[in-house]
């Protein structure tokens, strides 16, 4: 009997034809690693040079007045840029959302914070009150968005939150003559907005278009700030180098680039993960006021770097349902 043909070699070299997919899943899984990596930490960065920027901005500008000028430039360079892009537009509801969330988040919160160090709020005490985001967070996911928080997640919350304490502690001993009831409750009331503006942002936005939707958020914080500014203040603002730089930072580097993160990370993380971030930010926040302007990094502060780093590790680790999704 006559053997058939032999397609040994033509199957050897089809599969030798096929491209080398575990190399293309090695990319893929790096590349999720970068991202999972790269963006939550240049958030923070980012995010923390904001308290920088605004230690330029306080002596030359009332704080409406200028969150009011910096959310419409935002604004202004946004438009341009969706015109541009071609961006999808929003149905009107996802617009009126989009802009609640952004009087919570741009104004709200920023509102509350500049105003308080204006009127003498220690800023190691804001930032220590502002160290309860996360905690306040993750009790409003699980309220709102019925997102489950472990046991294991609340430790790490805790564990960040002590950390903050020994990392700002040094900053506000002993210079406690600003805290009044005024600026103490605009410091918690920022707080909460912060939290709200992003359960706000995951519940309702989170599906629209991240341009659009941005540029509609800082329109609502625009137009908070500038009620509250000719509401309450003067307008003015004394024009120097060090105000236009810090508006430009603070406008390019935090208004766009911060925010679009923390709206990336929004859309795609568990709320109580994602707010578990700001602890890292008051520990930013000193090591750059070490880098750039001198000041003293105390072992104690150290220490509590390296308390914060363990609870946000606890804090973001997922859960197991997630890892077995993977």
């Amino acid at each position: 009997m006559q053997a058939g043909p032999d397609y040994s070699i033509a199957r050897s070299r089809f599969r030798a034809a096929l491209p080398d997919l575990s190399a293309v899943r090695n990319v893929a899984w790096a590349s999720m690693i970068r991202t999972v990596t790269v963006i939550p930490t240049l958030f923070v960065l980012l995010w923390a040079t904001g308290f920088i920027g605004a230690r330029y901005a306080m002596p030359w500008a009332e704080p409406f007045t200028f969150l009011t000028v910096r959310n419409m430039l935002t604004l202004a360079l946004l438009a341009a840029l969706a015109l541009v892009m071609g961006a999808k537009r929003l149905a009107p509801r996802d617009a009126l959302m989009a802009a609640v969330g952004g009087m919570l988040m741009h104004g709200v919160y920023l509102g509350g914070i500049f105003w308080a160090i204006d009127n003498g709020m220690p800023a190691g005490l804001s930032a220590l009150v502002i160290g309860l985001q996360p905690l306040i967070t993750a009790v409003m996911a699980g309220t709102f968005l019925g997102e489950e928080v472990l046991k294991r997640h609340w430790v790490g919350l805790a564990v960040g939150f002590a950390g903050v304490v020994l990392v700002v502690a040094p900053t506000f001993i002993g210079h406690m003559t600003g805290v009044t009831a005024a600026t103490f409750g605009a410091c918690v009331l920022a707080v909460f907005a912060m939290s709200a503006g992003t359960i706000w942002q995951k519940r309702f936005v989170s599906g629209a278009d991240m341009l659009t939707g941005t540029m509609w958020q800082y329109l609502g914080g625009a137009l908070l700030m500038a009620l509250l500014s000719f509401g309450l203040e003067t307008q003015s603002m004394s024009w120097n180098g060090e105000l236009v730089f810090a508006l430009l930072w603070l406008v390019l580097v935090l208004s766009i680039g911060a925010i679009f993160l923390l709206m990336y990370l929004i859309r795609e993380g568990a709320m109580a993960r994602v707010g578990s971030l700001f602890y890292l930010v008051p520990a930013a926040t000193a090591f750059l006021a070490w880098l750039l302007f001198g000041e003293r990094l105390s072992a104690m502060q150290v220490a509590g770097m390296a308390v914060v780093t363990v609870g946000v590790a606890l804090a973001t680790q997922p859960t197991a349902r997630v890892r077995a999704s993977v």
